[in-house]
């Protein structure tokens, strides 16, 4: 069993890189797919406009290949922009008003070190709270818009048309439920990384991350599939070897820096790879009989919650 298991984790490490291959030619495949569906001429035979071939042309523009081009403005806003600016203001723009500022007192001077005391901090804020606060906000919302994009242009290209949920109230439970389990998941991440034993604290906490990156990967994927919140997080604890060895790519490079911001912006340029690696993964199952339960503490929280304030039946059983 032990064997089967680290072959999992192997197969998870592997898959989860196919992003960056697949990326480069996923597009190209899309844009022949949509070439080769059943031509339609443009004129009827009186020479009329033919409305079904119109039709077929705005289905072609809906689906014209988009998934590069997100993923290289990801990288734009997130690396070019955000993390961009957060460097120049770090390394370039802080030491270079410092030394003007020994320039202007000199570098003994006490009145330069007490002005740049106060002026530093100052600075600091006021940029977090004009710049980097509102930039934060905003790219979460556009970066959660371009991962839509490239999550349905890769399911549409291998799976088809994306599948609906029985109801509208069955969506909204779902996406709030999912939404409070990963924030609970993340804090309970937290918790365990505050254990007083440090190997297994960091153990503990990154295989956290890697089962919370691989379900942020494969969601877009499950959910087109009209899986439920319930199933896909018992297929992720089921079949933990695997979707370990998945989020084990994005886990180290995103905990490799200590600052949030910056993680998230390591974490907003990778993870469109993640998106197309997981469409395309097919996960290794059935290697363990032990059912890694990490994320039941937390459903039975989300549970808990939902009844006390919502008054409902849990989607989450």
């Amino acid at each position: 069993m032990l064997i089967g298991i680290l072959k999992a984790m192997c197969f998870g490490l592997m898959d989860s890189l196919k992003g960056t291959i697949v990326i480069f030619y996923l597009d190209k495949n899309i844009k022949q797919q949509v070439d080769q569906r059943s031509p339609l001429k443009d004129l009827k035979k009186d020479g009329t406009p033919n409305r079904r071939s119109s039709t077929l042309q705005t289905l072609k523009k809906q689906e014209e290949p988009k998934i590069l081009r997100r993923t290289l403005q990801c990288c734009l806003l997130n690396g070019g922009v955000f993390w961009l600016s957060l460097v120049l203001f770090e390394w370039v723009l802080l030491p270079s008003l410092r030394q003007a500022l020994y320039l202007l007192f000199g570098h003994s001077s006490t009145t330069g070190s007490a002005v740049w005391s106060w002026m530093e901090p100052f600075l600091q804020v006021t940029f977090s709270t004009f710049w980097v606060l509102p930039l934060f906000l905003l790219s979460k919302v556009v970066n959660a818009l371009w991962f839509q994009d490239i999550a349905d242009s890769a399911f549409r290209y291998t799976r088809g048309t994306p599948q609906q949920f029985s109801s509208i109230s069955k969506l909204v439970a779902d996406m709030f439920f999912s939404v409070l389990v990963q924030f609970l998941f993340l804090a309970q991440t937290m918790l365990v990384s505050l254990l007083p034993i440090p190997v297994l604290a960091e153990l503990l906490s990154l295989v956290h991350m890697c089962l919370l990156y691989s379900l942020y990967s494969f969601e877009y994927k499950w959910f087109n599939m009209g899986w439920e919140l319930h199933r896909r997080l018992t297929y992720i604890e089921n079949n933990w070897p695997y979707f370990i060895g998945f989020g084990l790519p994005l886990a180290v490079l995103t905990g490799y820096h200590s600052s949030y911001i910056i993680s998230g912006c390591i974490f907003s340029i990778l993870f469109p790879l993640f998106i197309i690696s997981g469409n395309e993964a097919d996960p290794v199952t059935n290697v363990c009989d032990s059912r890694l339960k990490l994320f039941s503490p937390v459903i039975t929280i989300s549970n808990t919650l939902f009844n006390r304030t919502i008054g409902a039946k849990a989607v989450v059983r």
